[in-house]
Formats: C-alpha cells, sequence, structure tokens
C-alpha cells in the first residue's frame, strides 16, 4: 500500500472570508468538480510548511500571512492507497490568481461555505470538526 501526505488549508481574510476554489473537473476526472480548500501531495524531503507554502502560491498566487495552525488531520484510505491529510487554518491576502488545477473561487462565510454543492467530502469533515 502506498502512503502519500496531503496538506490542506483554510485560509481568511480581513473581511473574515474564508477561501474555496472549484475543483476543475477536466484536470481532475477521477475526482470530479467539487469545492474545497487550497493544498495537495508533499514532496519528501521538505518541509510541511514549505510544501503549504508552496501550494497556496501555485493554486492561488497567494501568500501565507503569519503562522498558521494545524486544525484536524484525516486518514482517507484508498485502495492501494493511505493518504494522511493535515488541514490548518491560517490568514492570507491579495487578489486570486487561479491555476489550471480549479475554474472558481469565492471568499465566502461560514454559513455560505456550508451551502456550497458540490462540495469535497473530506471538507467537509474538516468543516465538521471545526468551531469558527
Amino acid at each position: 500500500m502506498e502512503l502519500q501526505v496531503g496538506v490542506k488549508i483554510l485560509l481568511k481574510n480581513k473581511e473574515d472570508k474564508y477561501l474555496v476554489l472549484l475543483r476543475s473537473a477536466e484536470k481532475y476526472p477521477e475526482a470530479g468538480q467539487q469545492w474545497e480548500i487550497p493544498g495537495g501531495r508533499i514532496t519528501p524531503g521538505t518541509t510541511l510548511d514549505e510544501n503549504l507554502k508552496r501550494e497556496v502560491k501555485e493554486e492561488t498566487g497567494l501568500e501565507i500571512l503569519g503562522e498558521f495552525t494545524l486544525i484536524t488531520a484525516q486518514d482517507i484510505l484508498k485502495t492501494n492507497k493511505h493518504i494522511v491529510r493535515l488541514s490548518y487554518a491560517g490568514l492570507a491576502d491579495g487578489k486570486v490568481k487561479l491555476s489550471d488545477e480549479h475554474t472558481d473561487f469565492k471568499w465566502l462565510n461560514l454559513e455560505e461555505i456550508l451551502k456550497l454543492d458540490p462540495i469535497d467530502q473530506y471538507f467537509k469533515e474538516v468543516l465538521n470538526k471545526i468551531n469558527f
């Protein structure tokens, strides 16, 4: 079984809204178009922090401001694959510039996020575990 580690971050801006991204169904046909938060798999030999900052920059063009906090860890078990996903909360500001991994983005409050459809099931789990 292959082990992978992923990092994700729930980014908040100065207006107390959170960034959500719409995953590209064309780029990720196996997962489909769903709302999620920035992040991805780590590159072995680099720190979790470095990977999280890199993923945010690649996917959104944003820089994480200051420190960020681990909010939850998840085990994602798939056929022949075990993914450990670490989800963080942090701050960001600026203009979003999407990569080809996503087709849309929104800055939303929690109530608006909870109404999104379709939403990534693992992102839903993160939302259910945190206190805003």
